[in-house]
């Protein structure tokens, strides 16, 4: 339906609600980001976080792919019954998101929805980074971001579930 302009005002309703979401989804990811800090992390945190990942995707029969990597070093990888190939471009380019701009791939997604950016217009973001949910930072208190975790195999914003699943648990048993 358009309107005397000529625009048509379904589309501008559709995407005036999906940046009210958008807005929504990047208030609760914050939040969610503030809560998922961890004291410590090495290499043994890694296999035991990786590890509850892939047992929870086991679980739900989940045919997903789970990786923990920090720059230039893969911590965790695991291929469950089910899995593909194409998985592991998307593990690659969504933790390139994490590790790049230190917040979890869905809230990148959420912030540039909400912006209302496209985020490879004017080349930002290469074809390298998949700004897309499963990726989240592994973030270590009085450090920062450490590493990424991330889930390929579900719909975006249930890879990122998983993880985050995975790493409130490590949370609660730290603290």
């Amino acid at each position: 339906m358009t309107d005397s302009t000529g625009i048509d005002s379904t589309t501008t309703d559709d995407t005036l609600d999906q940046v009210r979401a958008a807005t929504a989804l990047v208030a609760e990811l914050e939040q969610q980001e503030r809560e998922l800090v961890l004291d410590s992390f090495d290499h043994t945190t890694a296999w035991e976080l990786g590890c509850r990942i892939a047992e929870l995707a086991r679980e739900a029969r989940a045919a997903v792919s789970v990786d923990i990597r920090r720059p230039g070093l893969i911590l965790f990888r695991a291929a469950l019954p089910g899995s593909t190939p194409d998985q592991e471009s998307w593990i690659a380019r969504k933790s390139a998101v994490v590790l790049r701009l230190e917040t979890s791939s869905a809230l990148a997604d959420a912030r540039f929805v909400a912006a209302g950016t496209d985020p490879t217009d004017r080349g930002w973001l290469g074809p390298e980074y998949a700004v897309t949910g499963g990726s989240v930072p592994v973030r270590v208190r009085g450090v920062g971001v450490v590493a990424a975790a991330t889930v390929s195999g579900l719909a975006s914003l249930d890879d990122h579930a998983l993880v985050v699943q995975a790493l409130r648990e490590l949370v609660a048993a730290q603290g």
